[in-house]
């Protein structure tokens, strides 16, 4: 019982600022537009604060794992490549459609509950494959989004254009940008001035409590009007199988570090993020769905996140599934 109760006080934090968001927004009636700063200071601001301090710190070795980012990529791939085929058989073979259920199936919020998350719940130790995780599932998702939408016609360009658009967009990602700053900063083992790094320090604690509330606002303001038949299968995807594959498939390789596996479990198993909204939006395609998939992908990650938690925290889920 003490073990759940721990658990509870663990993840109450997070969730309660996400339900504080969602009820804010029921209650107090303001205009969308007003998030478009809160965004802004999160993704270019906040975020990338917390991605430079997550790294800066770390011995280049930590973040040269290659054979931990190919099968975590991998893992990734796979609940995207389910994901797709269940969203092309319910939306009968609409490509750009299935392209959206892809992303809605594989793509968890490792930015916004990922790092603070896994952070409390193993300690430091986990901020080198939490970052990598982070950079290397955006490096991928972002890259076949864009090309499987110029495929399907979605995109109004060339698939040449279109290559060329999202290399630039991934070099100059403001994440991916503080992550190389990191890398640098770690390389250099530079230690910023005490108020540069006094502010940079309340920045990247501003980032999940700001990310979490803004996730509950916006699943307030889009409320769900119909269960999309497909939902329940793709929650499962991204919930149960993700996770499972990121652990048999880091176990069949082995010789990783307990706390590595279970970061990268915990960061499988996350509900879907808030950019696939973003994503259909951008396309106007799927938004309805894509926002069914968050509402009830976060709400039913309050029970399949713990149970996972719960696992680890009581060794009942051993790192090694094939020992020895």
């Amino acid at each position: 019982m003490s073990e759940l109760v721990g658990l509870f006080d663990l993840l109450a934090p997070f969730f309660g600022l996400i339900g504080l968001g969602f009820f804010c927004a029921k209650v107090v009636r303001r205009p969308e537009g007003g998030l478009v700063w809160m965004q802004f200071f999160l993704i270019y601001v906040a975020l990338p604060c917390l991605f430079y301090k997550l790294i800066a710190d770390k011995p280049l070795e930590q973040l040269a794992n290659w054979p931990f980012v190919m099968a975590t990529t991998l893992c990734t791939y796979c609940a995207f490549a389910l994901s797709f085929a269940v969203g092309m058989w319910h939306a009968r073979w609409h490509m750009p459609q299935g392209v959206m259920q892809g992303v809605a199936g594989s793509y968890s919020n490792i930015g916004y509950m990922g790092p603070p998350l896994v952070l409390s719940v193993l300690g430091s130790a986990a901020s080198a494959p939490v970052v990598l995780i982070f950079v290397f599932d955006n490096l991928l998702l972002f890259s076949l989004v864009p090309f499987l939408m110029a495929i399907a016609g979605a995109e109004k360009r060339s698939l040449a254009a279109t290559g060329r658009d999202v290399l630039w967009k991934v070099a100059t990602h403001p994440f991916n940008l503080a992550t190389l700053v990191g890398v640098g900063a770690a390389y250099a083992k530079l230690e910023l001035p005490t108020a540069l790094d006094k502010i940079v320090q309340w920045l990247s604690n501003a980032a999940a409590p700001c990310a979490l509330f803004l996730l509950g606002v916006t699943v307030a303001l889009r409320p769900l009007l119909t269960m999309p038949r497909e939902v329940p299968a793709l929650v499962t995807i991204k919930l149960v199988l993700h996770p499972l594959f990121v652990w048999i498939l880091l176990s069949a390789l082995g010789n990783f570090d307990p706390t590595w596996t279970y970061a990268a479990i915990v960061m499988a198993a996350l509900p879907p993020a808030l950019n696939i909204f973003v994503i259909a939006t951008q396309y106007n395609i799927g938004v309805e769905r894509a926002s069914a998939c968050v509402l009830v992908g976060t709400l039913a990650s309050m029970v399949t996140l713990t149970a996972f938690l719960w696992l680890i925290k009581t060794g009942r889920m051993q790192a090694d599934l094939f020992p020895g």
